[in-house]
């Protein structure tokens, strides 16, 4: 009976290849909350002047 053991190491490799990720993605997502927070506020800001210059 032979024995899968040269499999292990790419299984673990495969396994681990998520976890080098997170920093990454981490970054990524709090990189996209604040330009998501600014391009919201500055949204709100050209509404709020557009309906100004209606309003006239």
């Amino acid at each position: 009976m032979k024995r899968q053991l040269p499999w292990l190491p790419l299984v673990l490799c495969i396994l681990l290849l998520p976890l080098t990720g997170c920093d990454a993605i981490g970054s990524i997502f709090k990189a996209g909350a604040y330009t998501g927070i600014i391009g919201v506020v500055l949204l709100v800001l050209v509404l709020w002047w557009l309906f100004s210059r209606f309003r006239r």
